[in-house]
């Protein structure tokens, strides 16, 4: 049987589109970072996000080092922070691909040991950044990471504290709003900022919650909380992306610049909302270090050398 001619047009469109739907496109939440050389080896970097500018800084640091040091990286991350269960997803199907090392930044400083353990297994390094494992979990598990890169948590939560003590004066009341409960890096930045407070009796801690890191939650959590607490007098987030979210919602209460903000990572959009007085402070780290020195770690290792246990990155606080 002839085909019409009429129907060519439309076959030639559908196998178009077919052979367009079959190009292997990257999923989403994962990115490729530049490549080595044919034979280099491939690190992969797992972060908890790509919609954080926190990883964004950690991959552009992270693909910088690569490219000088010619080797081949990858970089995926979940959609969210709190999908915990995806991130092992990344990580197990990395193992499956034998990559040659690991940098992970734990979305579950927990959850995520039973993969380290796997990768032990496989033979690939794991080098942890930004967020420690559990400890006591990996030991039990018979598990072992080759470094820890990252700031130190507790001491940024110290100097978060010590600033508002000093801007309220040592009387006032206080919000926080918290990471992911059990989240090893939101828990010891809070730490850090109760131990400061409980310096000042004056100062009270009203409100605690958790907003998981992210931004539409800060607005709607410290929205509630301004309205259970009309008097509060400042806030802690423990990243920036929650504390401008609570920015946006104090913009709308009317009362931006007479509540003390203070916010954790100095990002750029932070720097501005400083600049602008609807934030008083926040506390800077370093996160294109982070993935540099993770890369060159991960290198150094697979070229038989010796790296530290801990590769402590500076932080500062910026107002």
């Amino acid at each position: 049987m002839k085909t019409p001619l009429l129907l060519f047009p439309a076959l030639l469109a559908f196998v178009l589109v077919f052979a367009g739907c079959n190009r292997g496109e990257k999923p989403a939440g994962a990115a490729a970072g530049p490549g080595g050389p044919a034979g280099a080896p491939t690190i992969a970097l797992v972060v908890k996000t790509l919609n954080n500018p926190f990883f964004i800084e950690m991959q552009q640091g992270a693909e910088e080092a690569a490219k000088r040091l010619g080797v081949t990286l990858v970089v995926q991350a979940a959609e969210r922070e709190v999908d915990v269960e995806r991130q092992m997803q990344i990580i197990e199907n990395l193992i499956e691909r034998k990559v040659s090392a690991l940098c992970v930044a734990p979305s579950g400083s927990r959850e995520i040991v039973p993969v380290v353990v796997k990768a032990n297994k496989a033979g690939i390094p794991v080098l942890v950044v930004d967020t420690r494992v559990d400890e006591k979990a990996l030991a039990a598990a018979g598990g072992k990471v080759a470094t820890f890169i990252g700031s130190d948590n507790l001491d940024g939560g110290r100097i978060a504290g010590g600033f508002v003590v000093e801007k309220l004066g040592g009387q006032g009341s206080v919000a926080v709003l918290e990471g992911i409960a059990g989240h090893e890096t939101g828990d010891m930045r809070l730490r850090g900022f109760r131990e400061a407070i409980a310096k000042a009796p004056g100062i009270r801690i009203v409100a605690s919650q958790p907003a998981n890191w992210e931004r539409d939650q800060g607005f709607n959590v410290f929205q509630n909380l301004l309205q259970a607490h009309p008097g509060v007098n400042a806030l802690f987030a423990c990243n920036d992306l929650m504390a401008l979210g609570a920015t946006e919602a104090i913009a709308a209460a009317g009362r931006t610049g007479k509540i003390v903000v203070v916010g954790f990572d100095a990002q750029p959009e932070a720097r501005a909302a400083i600049k602008k007085g609807a934030m008083a402070a926040t506390v800077a780290q370093f996160p294109a270090r982070m993935g540099a020195t993770a890369v060159e770690n991960a290198v150094k290792l697979l070229r038989g050398g010796k790296i530290e246990a801990f590769t402590p990155v500076a932080i500062e606080l910026v107002k």
